[in-house]
């Protein structure tokens, strides 16, 4: 996955700097970094200032509205940055699977290694998901949708690898997605052991859905 682009070093800030300190230019992505610096496991993008913003970008404040209308507009990028890049590395690890690997399990593990991630892009759906303001729940929604999309696309070819059929794979597709982003939510806080359990917990119900999928299926060609 791409970690968000890092600010510049110090030599090339002191290029970059007007003569009262501040860089003269900026881009899009150095402004959407800064941004992401100043967000923590408990901190929701809602709680930043567009200052406060500008200051970790070195910046002077007029300088941000060359890259976003205003601070909600920034907030909404980041939001679609971080289901984006989450997009990528699922839908990579998926690629990898093969009829003898499980998607449930890969993805799950997939799913806790961002958790803990360092770039913080899976917190930040999780919790402007649950605490954001409505238009940042509905940047987060439009993110899920996608997720479900590209899933329901790999679950169908997965399962065709193993000889299956899935009745209403987009059903199933937003039950899987919906019930690992609400399992996670509730495992960000734990420690690495009741991840674990989470983790092992998640597996089984997803299991359950997907064999329901199946047996839904065969019964329909029966009829």
């Amino acid at each position: 996955m791409n970690n968000p682009p890092e600010l510049p070093t110090l030599a090339a800030e002191r290029l970059a700097r007007g003569p009262q300190g501040r860089r003269a230019v900026i881009s899009r992505d150095e402004l959407i970094a800064a941004a992401m610096s100043l967000l923590g496991p408990t901190r929701s993008v809602s709680t930043l200032s567009l200052r406060e913003v500008a200051r970790a970008a070195g910046i002077a404040p007029n300088s941000f509205y060359r890259h976003f209308r205003d601070i909600d507009d920034l907030a909404i990028a980041l939001i679609e940055l971080a289901g984006s890049s989450l997009r990528r590395v699922f839908s990579e690890a998926r690629q990898r699977i093969s009829a003898e690997r499980s998607v449930v399990r890969t993805s799950l593990e997939v799913f806790m290694e961002q958790l803990n991630a360092e770039a913080g892009y899976l917190d930040l759906l999780l919790r402007e998901g649950k605490v954001g303001s409505e238009a940042f729940k509905q940047a987060v929604e439009k993110q899920l949708v996608f997720f479900e999309e590209e899933l329901m696309t790999d679950l169908l070819r997965l399962e065709a690898l193993n000889g299956h059929k899935l009745h209403r794979a987009d059903l199933l597709a937003r039950a899987i997605t919906r019930l690992v982003f609400v399992m996670g939510a509730s495992a960000a806080d734990q420690g690495t052991e009741a991840q674990r359990e989470t983790l092992e917990q998640t597996a089984l119900m997803l299991k359950m859905i997907i064999t329901g999928s199946r047996s839904l299926a065969a019964m329909a060609d029966q009829q």
